[in-house]
């Protein structure tokens, strides 16, 4: 049934492509890949090729951005779909634009969202778990995301960038994963063209973007809104927390979940990752859809329990994601804690097996704040 869809995906990316004039052959196009840090990294890459003078656009999770226009490009999507990302390569080139960076996933290369699109330049962030109910294997998995760094004129992996391509750059984002990003875009812009300075203005010019370490409440304890939502994800994301808390000894209380209907087999190892590098941790709602909230949470428990959490203890299940929030901040939170809020970051929407509800984890995070004060 999947190749049957898949099939029909890529006739409609050559429709799409005749249609709109062959959008993506009038650009240089950057696509960047991998499991986590593929928003950043665009943005990064997006931010040093404006500063060195390129007229550039970027599609990502969060947003696509060209000109002075900045267009949503919709819910819980990386890659919109084949007809309406060759109608925003049409409105760049329209636009004036010249280059364009794309934020890439293996649903969107497998599904042939990007079927057609020749890549001048490819990049690779990392390759974890995740995404495996898709794909049915690691291995596939992996061979989906290499097939298409491979496919670039010119590829870059973060891992084979040298550290010294940041030097006299100040790295603004936290967390050394940030740092990985940016050496990533830098990697992918000199080759471009762009100039050492440019690199520099570009990534110092990063200091925040929706979901991604978003600070919301720093007072007597700090609260922080992130999209991590994989193992890897968690891991770089509570790391980099935890040197943080640690500087003003305070603790790390985590608030997250896993989505239903997809990866199970990540659901025990993010509860390990939490487990051991949060001090609590609160497992709720992240888009069950028609799935059971607590036998997602518990599944997620498993990992959390093997390292010695203990439940009511500092181990917490709530399946109302609102409710656990406001259990976080307002039961649980002490002076200089973190508090982290993981897994929905920018995102607008939640699905409980009913179609996208209206859901801001920063709205929701303001409001029991409210409720404290």
């Amino acid at each position: 049934m999947r190749k049957i869809k898949n099939i029909y995906h890529r006739i409609r990316a050559v429709i799409a492509q005749v249609y709109f004039g062959f959008p993506s052959k009038k650009l240089k196009v950057i696509g960047i890949t991998g499991t986590d840090g593929k928003t950043t990294t665009c943005f990064y890459l997006y931010n040093i090729l404006k500063a060195a003078g390129y007229k550039v656009a970027v599609v990502t999770t969060i947003e696509a951005r060209f000109g002075d226009e900045v267009v949503d490009t919709g819910l819980h999507v990386t890659n919109p779909d084949a007809w309406k990302l060759r109608q925003l390569l049409w409105r760049i080139v329209y636009n004036g634009m010249e280059y364009a960076i794309l934020e890439v996933t293996s649903h969107g290369i497998d599904q042939g969202r990007v079927y057609g699109i020749k890549f001048d330049v490819t990049g690779l962030t990392n390759i974890t778990h995740e995404h495996l109910d898709y794909h049915g294997t690691f291995e596939k998995y992996k061979k989906t995301k290499m097939d298409f760094v491979h496919s670039g004129k010119s590829s870059f992996v973060s891992d084979d960038v040298p550290d010294s391509i940041l030097e006299g750059v100040e790295v603004k984002m936290p967390g050394d994963y940030n740092r990985k990003n940016a050496k990533l875009a830098a990697a992918i812009a000199k080759d471009l063209g762009a100039s050492n300075d440019a690199v520099k203005t570009g990534i110092e010019a990063m200091t925040f973007l929706p979901g991604r370490m978003q600070v919301v409440y720093d007072s007597e304890f700090k609260v922080i809104i992130d999209f991590a939502h994989t193992p890897n994800g968690l891991e770089s994301l509570l790391t980099s927390v935890r040197e943080m808390a640690a500087s003003k000894d305070g603790r790390v209380i985590t608030v997250f979940g896993s989505a239903g209907k997809r990866d199970v087999s990540k659901r025990p190892l993010m509860g390990e990752v939490v487990g051991k590098l949060s001090d609590l941790a609160v497992i709720t709602a992240e888009d069950p859809r028609n799935e059971s909230v607590r036998d997602i949470s518990e599944q997620i428990a498993t990992g959390a329990l093997k390292l010695g959490k203990v439940k009511d203890e500092d181990l917490f299940l709530i399946s109302d994601r609102k409710e656990a929030i406001n259990f976080a901040v307002n039961n649980l939170a002490q002076p200089n804690d973190i508090v982290v809020v993981a897994g929905k970051g920018h995102e607008k929407s939640m699905n409980y097996g009913q179609g996208e509800e209206p859901w801001d984890d920063v709205e929701v995070v303001k409001e029991v704040l409210e409720l404290k004060s």
